[in-house]
């Protein structure tokens, strides 16, 4: 099998790629031999391995344009930069790229790498651009020499544990991104003089392996945090950073043990692709510079915020309710799901997730009605995903760290009956349910719960088992039934609320089951989304604050709602508060489910709902 190892450049990858190739021709490579000396020269070591560069020398009176060196043997490899890098078998072969081709007589190329353990001078069989030549070790001053020697030179290496705490990790990622540009010797990894991509590539190269290594079930889930062994997954929106000004920094990542990134989008190309380039890579925070791999919300979440928060894993979502479109063509063949699932795996190494989220609205039926739909969209749905934990494991072999995969999944029984739950189950590390959304105000016809736990048989609705199947404890229970693991079964809560407007309230009980007959404002409204009925909860709680609306409970659904006969014609808004969400969490105990998610961490701004959460789980962690 052949391996064409992705050069590191001076874009926006963390991390080396790794993708299925072929061996030919590097670009330009010259099949004439030309006079050239090859030399390795270790640069830096540490305990696990070494940073270290292979120096071509044009010895000759002639241009070389293009080259191609290629041997067989020698130093294990875990990240090059400056060439084409492909193994086939036992032999390496490094190609020129298409900026540094050419070697004028007298002038030498770099390429930089990293190497596992210690340093193999072991080449054999080395050719350059098709012709034998001789391979040199050390530098011309200290042959075969390397950093530690008595021969090393007075000026150490740094050490790339920057921060002295015993590992590599984000916080000297940290540190080395806030010097980026900079000549600061403490941190300049390759001595180049300037702090950049060789600087973060050997760092990348010597991280800290986690303790948690995959293995060929899937990937791992062991860094659970502050809720012990179950998980706390919280959604962060790429447009909190503008209207909602919610910040990466704003959330309370202490009580969440996972962050879903919304949205990547799917390319034309059927490729992941960013969502908004501006929030995700470009915008600068305090201590970014405006040369370093990126910035944006993916740098804060997964660089600097993890450094104060390791306990902390980021998963990229995919898709949602408006980018959706493209997942039935993605999911349709083998060479389109093989296309998709290494593009995610290169996407989380570049930006440093630690996982993909797939929400797909919906296989087969559901969604936006411009989606691309298909009778066998299940079947292909389970194919997608087993294409992506395949991919995911294998890279997760050669990083050294464990890849998760989950989706976001629908609760409706109309959706869920295209899925097949237990291949589900077995493929990924778990199902985020989304038990909310049930009713709305879509349907004007009656006021009505949106994330009830239990059916209310005065629910008039009973068209396709509306009332029967749309609530949290039928669906937790199908998807039980039909073999999810229940600690793959993630409950899904919402952190807003969903509202009628022009509800009349005949029965004196706040307008339950009633007819609306408009749409009311929401928190988030304006000219392009016009009138949604979705209250984040932090303005419910304004709202009860101001003294007009009544709470209610149905103590048969288990669920609050509010009423307001002044507001909005009659205003009626269901949700999620402090009462519900505790019943839901003695639930997701007693039946033994993996955990809880919600949407979204900007709608709880006083931390009102995530408390019960965390109240919840701590009090089953103590004594």
């Amino acid at each position: 099998m052949d391996i064409h190892r992705t050069p590191y450049g001076a874009g926006r990858g963390l991390a080396i790629g790794l993708i299925a190739g072929t061996l030919g021709l590097g670009a330009g490579a010259s099949e004439v031999p030309a006079d050239a000396t090859i030399r390795f020269v270790v640069d830096s070591t540490w305990s696990e391995g070494y940073g270290a560069s292979i120096l071509i020398e044009n010895t000759g009176s002639e241009p070389i344009s293009g080259w191609e060196f290629s041997y067989t043997g020698g130093p294990e490899i875990s990240a090059l930069w400056n060439a084409e890098w492909v193994v086939q078998g036992d032999r390496t072969t490094l190609r020129n790229l298409d900026w540094n081709g050419v070697i004028a007589p007298g002038t030498t190329r770099e390429i930089g790498f990293s190497g596992v353990g210690a340093f193999s001078q072991d080449v054999a069989d080395p050719t350059f651009n098709g012709s034998p030549v001789d391979v040199l070790y050390g530098s011309e001053d200290q042959p075969g020499g390397e950093p530690g020697d008595d021969d090393a030179p007075a000026d150490p290496i740094p050490d790339p544990d920057l921060s002295g705490d015993g590992l590599v990790n984000g916080a000297d990622l940290t540190l080395l991104l806030a010097a980026w540009g900079t000549s600061d010797p403490s941190i300049d990894l390759d001595r180049n003089g300037t702090i950049g991509g060789g600087d973060l590539t050997l760092l990348l190269a010597a991280w800290s392996v986690e303790p948690d290594a995959p293995d060929e079930g899937g990937g791992d889930d062991s860094s659970a945090g502050p809720s012990g062994d179950r998980r706390v997954v919280g959604y962060y929106i790429e447009w909190g950073i503008y209207g909602r000004d919610y910040q990466p920094s704003d959330m309370p990542l202490e009580k969440l043990t996972h962050v879903n990134y919304a949205f990547a989008n799917i390319g034309a190309d059927g490729r992941i692709e960013i969502g908004d380039s501006y929030a995700a890579i470009e915008k600068l925070y305090p201590g970014d510079r405006w040369d370093q791999p990126y910035a944006g919300t993916y740098n804060q979440l997964n660089n600097v915020l993890r450094a104060e928060h390791p306990h902390i894993r980021t998963l990229i979502s995919v898709g949602g309710w408006t980018w959706s479109g493209r997942f039935s063509d993605v999911a349709l063949t083998a060479e389109s799901r093989s296309r998709f699932a290494e593009s995610c795996v290169q996407f989380i190494r570049d930006y440093n997730f630690d996982g993909v989220d797939i929400d797909w609205e919906y296989p087969v039926e559901g969604g936006l009605a411009s989606n691309v739909r298909r009778p066998e969209d299940g079947t292909n749905y389970t194919l997608l995903l087993q294409e992506l934990r395949s991919q995911l494991d294998a890279a997760a072999i050669e990083d050294g760290r464990s890849y998760l995969l989950t989706i976001a999944s629908p609760a409706g029984w109309d959706k869920v009956r295209h899925l097949d739950i237990q291949a589900l189950s077995d493929v990924l590390d778990w199902i985020n349910i989304m038990t909310y959304d049930f009713r709305g105000a879509w349907d004007l016809g009656t006021t009505a719960h949106h994330a009830n736990f239990f059916e209310n048989p005065a629910d008039p609705v009973d068209a396709n088992a509306v009332a029967e199947k749309y609530n949290v404890d039928w669906v937790v229970n199908e998807f039980l039934a039909r073999g999810a693991e229940p600690s793959k079964v993630v409950l899904g809560v919402p952190f807003y609320g969903r509202a009628w407007g022009g509800v009349p309230d005949p029965n004196g009980d706040g307008g339950l089951f009633q007819p609306g007959n408009l749409v009311p404002p929401g928190t988030w409204d304006d000219w392009s989304s016009g009138a949604t009925g979705i209250n984040d909860f932090f303005e419910i709680e304004e709202m009860i604050a101001s003294g007009a609306y009544t709470r209610y409970w149905d103590d048969v659904a288990k669920v609050p709602y509010l009423y307001s006969a002044t507001e909005h014609g009659g205003h009626f808004i269901s949700y999620e508060d402090e009462e519900s969400l505790a019943l839901k969490m003695d639930y997701v105990r007693e039946t033994g489910l993996g955990g809880v998610m919600f949407w979204e961490v900007t709608g709880d701004r006083n931390q009102t709902l995530l408390d019960v959460i965390d109240a919840s789980l701590q009090a089953e962690d103590g004594p």
